[in-house]
């Protein structure tokens, strides 16, 4: 059984790391013989599970890559020479020996290191992004630019065999293979992206795993053939075309030499003894080099490599037992919206549902273990994914996509030209819609009413809890159109959910309360904010009254010109950024309906968010029922002193 990395403790108890804290930069190991790096490979893994059992992060696949990481570094000349880690998953061992040893127990938490690469943090973070399948393409971009440049250094991309389940990776794989420019790939295959691989790449790369008769044969035809004489000249590169020939009929090309690399591998990526000289050849080619790393995610922890997928982005856990720190909290909105939808199924049996790559964060687990037959994971490839719902809503069924706000921006053409245009029922449920705290700036789900309510068609919206959630899920069915259907990270506020499914008005949003001083209308959870402001507006003597919206589109323009007619002023509030969002659209409606009552919006700013807590950033853009309180106040004071 394999358990955590041995640790070393001090006098005090604490975590001691005698060959990581020799460690300032990948200078100070490039000299090191493979057993110091094995030594420090072992203490960087002790590191990432002592900071992440208190922090929460992606353990598996940083624990996974941390022999690969060393040995690039210890070959090439970072960062003079540009590693391009595709999404920063895997990339924790790289932030402890690139100047972030000290920092790195702040990991994810406000002002301390992201939990994705960041330019702005180290010269050796080339590129940053928390979207998968990125590093092939602006790998390519810099070898490019390199040779416009004349230099001469090297560029390595580092992509995981999930990522290579997108199309954007295969697009870059086909430039690449044409362009011929000297440029490593490196495929770090766990055989997982977040959840187990799917689809025909996956079954792939594992028949290239497991065929030890194909890589033994390719090492003895290898051998044999550069045991040929050769003479000068032309007849130098006859016979070298002679070669190559001979050995593609006795040796199958894969798909990557048919691309035009040459490929290395398969090879164990724990073991530096195979990595380091793999890399340096590697180096040494003029032109594309695809080398096939097999790694275990989660390594040199059991429970992690027991359980890769609870282990890829987990929150706290005991390091010793493995065990995660959990507080009891009601059911996720994501468990909740698939529970719903196991219960619609059970009605219609055109209910089905689809994940890109997610199907335990989403709830399509929960959904598939019921209906096996009914749930797809097509993997990392939002864009099919929304097309394939069309394609399956073309014929009869009623498709739930489930998936993260933020991803679902990387399919916004197929929303528009393949669902919205021909305006068919696909329901998108927009998780993690809103702040999402730790993931930080890439994975802010707060742009998606904005890229949504302006497409033909398309319904938004987004209830005050879960069981307002609940209730416009089943709604989101009966239209004939597509519903963007958003809800937030996390746990819901454990409001009953005992009432039968009957669905909301459609386009009707739900007054709360009345009050002619202002009206607080907001979308989303964020209502809750809008009756603890109204509330403390109360105590100072004010009459506020509080909307619960539930709609970014259609608008309940009816509700909206009550409030305009009883009030005298209207203020929106959203989780989301103000450019364009439901605030926006109400600003739109007073506009075009010369409506006299004033509107203000409460939102966040034209701004990337960064990693903290919710509640700091709902603190520092005004956002909290304090704050919220206090702005309607100074808005309101001037009214009543002139009255």
């Amino acid at each position: 059984m394999t358990m955590g990395p041995e640790k070393v403790t001090g006098e005090d108890g604490l975590a001691q790391y005698p060959w990581l804290d020799r460690v300032e930069s990948p200078a100070d190991f490039r000299g090191w013989p493979v057993e110091d790096l094995e030594h420090l490979a072992a203490e960087v893994r002790q590191a990432i599970l002592h900071t992440t059992s208190r922090t929460g992060g992606h353990v598996g696949a940083s624990l996974g890559a941390v022999e690969l990481l060393l040995a690039m570094h210890r070959v090439f000349d970072t960062p003079r020479d540009q590693l391009v880690i595709d999404i920063g998953h895997q990339a924790y061992g790289h932030k402890l020996v690139t100047g972030r040893r000290q920092d790195f127990d702040q990991l994810r938490q406000l002002h301390g290191p992201s939990g994705f690469l960041k330019r702005h943090e180290s010269p050796y973070d080339v590129w940053e992004a928390g979207h998968s399948s990125t590093s092939l393409s602006a790998a390519l971009g810099m070898a490019v630019a390199r040779d416009l440049h004349h230099e001469s250094h090297h560029v390595v991309a580092m992509i995981g065999d999930g990522a290579m389940t997108a199309g954007l990776a295969w697009e870059a794989l086909n430039q690449i293979g044409h362009l011929r420019r000297r440029l490593i790939v490196v495929l770090n295959d766990n055989s997982m992206s977040i959840a187990p691989n799917v689809g025909a790449l996956s079954a792939y790369l594992t028949d290239l795993r497991v065929r030890p008769s194909y890589r033994r044969l390719k090492q003895d035809v290898e051998m044999l053939l550069r045991g040929l004489p050769v003479v000068g000249g032309r007849l130098h590169s006859a016979a070298e075309r002679v070669k190559d020939g001979l050995k593609h009929l006795v040796l199958p090309r894969n798909v990557f030499e048919e691309l035009g690399f040459l490929y290395l591998g398969p090879l164990d990526g724990h073991d530096l003894g195979q990595l380091i000289p793999t890399l340096e050849r590697a180096a040494t080619v003029d032109g594309p080099v695809l080398l096939h790393v097999i790694t275990q995610k989660g390594k040199g922890f059991h429970p992690a490599e027991a359980a890769p997928a609870k282990f890829h982005g987990p929150g706290p856990f005991d390091v010793v037992s493995g065990q995660f720190v959990k507080k009891s909290q009601p059911p996720s909105y994501s468990q909740v919206v698939a529970d719903t939808l196991i219960a619609m199924a059970r009605d219609n049996p055109q209910v089905v549902a689809i994940t890109a790559a997610m199907p335990d964060s989403t709830g399509v687990d929960r959904f598939q273990a019921v209906f096996p037959d009914r749930a797809f994971d097509v993997g990392i490839a939002e864009q099919h994914a929304t097309t394939f719902a069309a394609g399956l809503a073309v014929a009869g069924m009623r498709p739930a996509f489930l998936v993260y706000a933020t991803f679902l921006q990387r399919a916004y053409d197929q929303v528009v030209h393949d669902v919205a245009h021909q305006n068919l029922p696909v329901v998108f449920g927009v998780d993690r819609a809103g702040l999402v705290g730790a993931d930080g700036a890439t994975h802010q789900g707060v742009y998606d009413v904005t890229y949504l309510r302006t497409i033909p068609n398309m319904a938004v919206a987004m209830g005050k809890d879960e069981g307002d959630t609940r209730q416009l899920l089943y709604s989101a069915f009966q239209q004939g159109g597509p519903v963007a259907l958003r809800y937030p990270r996390g746990a819901g506020r454990g409001v009953a959910l005992t009432e039968p499914l009957v669905g909301v008005p459609w386009g009707r949003g739900e007054w709360l309360a009345h009050g002619e001083d202002a009206t607080l209308v907001g979308f989303g959870p964020i209502v809750y904010t809008a009756l603890a402001a109204a509330e403390e507006l109360g105590r100072r003597g004010f009459r506020v009254g509080v909307v619960n919206a539930r709609f970014a589109k259609p608008l309940d323009e009816a509700l909206l010109k009550q409030a305009a007619t009883e009030s005298g002023l209207i203020v929106t509030l959203e989780e989301h950024v103000a450019a364009g969002g439901f605030g926006a659209s109400v600003l739109e409606w007073a506009e075009r309906e010369a409506v006299a009552t004033p509107v203000r919006v409460l939102a966040l700013p034209d701004a990337f968010i960064d990693h903290g807590p919710v509640e700091h950033f709902l603190a520092l853009y005004g956002l909290t029922p304090e704050a919220v309180a206090a702005r309607v106040a100074g808005w309101l004071l001037p009214a009543r002193r002139r009255a």
